[in-house]
């Protein structure tokens, strides 16, 4: 069997970076050596290498993508996307691998960049009848007035950077004294922040991928937060239950599902993605999509693969099977 050469990126340039090396790393560990050559990238503001099983480095040649295993030179066949945050899931390494012909496994560079961009997104779904929460964005050096944004969305209320994700730079808001400085926080992470109603109820977390042309909706996860909200400690630092299958009914989970694939198709996705919602007396509330969703050890991804009955070398094999040419 003709082995395949498959470059694992991981790193990136936002706060992100090492989650995004956790998730490289059971990629790395768990994809079919019997299949690929498996190549982890680093891809950080110093440069970007492949990192061999020594520990040596090589430099990326930014023209093609090739790099020396310390033998030969090598070209991938594809690239397994890990990253979250710039430049992986916003589309910029999307849009540099289409342009020098490498398919990676994510969404390509349009779905990602509009993805990310939690503004651009919710507008695009609220035209086709999404649910969303209702929202006010300010840009960088804008003035603002704190009753004009609390007449949209009310208290309490999230202050969220619009292009960031495993919840850096968020706040709940419960009174309008706390508003400068939540936005304040925001902006350290991005030039654009928005601010939402708080939804209060059931949230739920509910991945998806393709297997070629079929849609899958993997079993929904249900998030109970330790923390005031679902922030970076309940995320990683094990302050949450992650409750796999959601304790929903099954009307709920159903309305969830076909909705979940709604949004997959409405945005032309690819790969694996992770929606959120939360629901409020029986109607879910879409939050947003990931479309580098955390598949580290913590993560929800693998567990939800786990209790849909797939091996991760299995899941990982269908994302690269998806898109070698």
């Amino acid at each position: 069997m003709n082995k395949k050469h498959i470059a694992v990126v991981m790193g990136g340039y936002s706060s992100e970076f090492e989650i995004s090396l956790g998730s490289g790393g059971v990629v790395c560990e768990f994809l079919d050596t019997n299949k690929y050559f498996i190549y982890p990238i680093h891809i950080l503001k110093e440069g970007w290498n492949y990192i061999s099983p020594e520990g040596e480095k090589y430099t990326i040649n930014k023209g093609d993508f090739s790099f020396s295993n310390g033998n030969e030179t090598i070209i991938p066949d594809a690239v397994f996307n890990t990253i979250h945050g710039t430049p992986g899931e916003d589309g910029y390494l999307q849009a540099y691998l289409s342009l020098i012909g490498i398919p990676q496994t994510s969404s390509e560079f349009y779905q990602a960049a509009l993805s990310f961009n939690k503004r651009d997104c919710l507008s695009v779904l609220k035209g086709f009848g999404v649910i969303c929460a209702s929202s006010f964005y300010i840009n960088q050096d804008e003035s603002y007035s704190k009753s004009e944004i609390l007449k949209t969305v009310g208290l309490p209320c999230f202050v969220k950077p619009n292009r960031a994700g495993s919840s850096f730079g968020i706040s709940k808001v419960y009174e309008k004294g706390e508003l400068d400085l939540a936005i304040k926080k925001a902006f350290k992470e991005d030039s654009e922040i928005i601010i939402e109603k708080a939804i209060e109820g059931v949230e739920v977390s509910v991945g998806v991928f393709n297997n070629q042309e079929e849609i899958i909706v993997l079993p929904l996860t249900e998030i109970v937060s330790e923390t005031d909200f679902f922030d970076y400690e309940a995320k990683y630092l094990g302050k949450s239950d992650e409750i796999t299958p959601a304790r929903i009914s099954e009307t709920e989970a159903e309305i969830i599902r076909t909705e979940t694939k709604r949004i997959y198709k409405l945005l032309n996705m690819k790969g694996v993605t992770r929606s959120e919602f939360i629901i409020q007396d029986g109607v879910p509330y879409f939050l947003e999509i990931n479309t580098n969703p955390g598949i580290s050890k913590e993560s929800i991804i693998p567990k939800q693969v786990k209790e849909f009955g797939l091996t991760l070398t299995a899941f990982f094999d269908i994302l690269i099977q998806n898109v070698l040419k």
